[in-house]
């Protein structure tokens, strides 16, 4: 199947700019029925998007803007976050002499949606980018500004408070198909993280090494030392759940996949999102199995 993706992330850019230089060469794309792509530049009133070309101001008219905004089933918000941000689009007509040039968000969308989206089976890895965050998980444009939900269960093993102390407006990512929901897409992320095991042996015991503290608690406090990998901490005065720590790594036990930690420090985190690194990055999830091969505790994902 062919692979649509997120919008920024056009496969070949300077094909779409070849098209877009002038009348006669957008006139061809659109007899080709090619998505190509730009910057948004104003919305009107109306919510007619514009976007500029080196030859005209082309326009997306409301109804072109997205899938489901004539129907009602997609809200105008999702035409006015466009703008100063690429759209990809298909050239619907391009007027005498390009004066002017219509376009459709709504029919890239449409293509994305019947040569990608309905073709996707649970555990397939897909490219996505995040496009806003809210208090229970973010949201992905997974193909040609397109959306779905990460909930924030399903981000990484470790807990987070908000889908901000991991993602970032903007932030190019994995995802994984979790199944479909309505005819909606369902996705996850924690699959891709790696295992306890995995995440585990980048640790050696004695060591001391930085970490964040997700929560405090009066037994003690959980200390992420990898997005899928925390341990658990004696009591320490002034830790707060956000802040960095130095810690002594006391033990790491498999068998009951616990980490036991000594903080030595707790300081204010620099500001910014870590990048993510990915212990998988494509192809197909059947079954991922995080937890550690005879341990009491059986963490899983089944896909297929």
């Amino acid at each position: 199947m062919e692979r649509f993706y997120p919008e920024g992330y056009i496969k070949d850019r300077s094909e779409s700019e070849y098209y877009l230089k002038t009348p006669e060469r957008l006139a061809e794309a659109a007899a080709k029925g090619l998505i190509l792509e730009a910057r948004a530049a104003v919305c009107s009133k109306e919510h007619d998007l514009y976007v500029e070309l080196p030859f005209c101001r082309a326009v997306i008219p409301r109804e072109e803007g997205a899938l489901g905004i004539s129907d009602g089933s997609v809200r105008d918000i999702a035409i006015l976050s466009r703008v100063g941000k690429p759209v990809c689009f298909v050239p619907l007509s391009v007027g005498a002499g390009g004066a002017h040039a219509v376009l459709s968000r709504r029919a890239a969308q449409q293509r994305c949606t019947q040569e990608y989206l309905s073709l996707l089976s649970a555990g397939d890895i897909i490219d996505a980018c995040v496009t806003h965050l809210e208090p229970f998980g973010a949201f992905a444009d997974i193909g040609c500004g397109i959306c779905s939900l990460i909930p924030i269960d399903a981000i990484s093993v470790s807990r987070i408070a908000h889908p901000a102390d991991r993602f970032y407006n903007g932030m190019p990512i994995k995802a994984v198909v979790k199944g479909r929901e309505g005819g909606r897409i369902c996705l996850s992320h924690k699959e891709l993280l790696g295992t306890w095991e995995q995440n585990a042996e980048r640790f050696t015991q004695g060591e001391t090494v930085s970490g964040i503290i997700r929560s405090v608690e009066s037994y003690g406090v959980f200390i992420e030392l990898a997005p899928n990998l925390a341990g658990l901490a004696e009591p320490f005065e002034g830790a707060k759940a956000g802040m960095s720590a130095s810690v002594y790594i006391k033990a790491i036990i498999p068998e009951k996949m616990k980490i036991k930690l000594i903080v030595v420090d707790v300081f204010d985190s620099p500001a910014g999102t870590p990048e993510i690194e990915y212990f998988t990055r494509s192809g197909r999830l059947g079954r991922w199995d995080y937890s550690v091969k005879g341990s009491q505790k059986e963490i899983y994902t089944q896909f297929a």
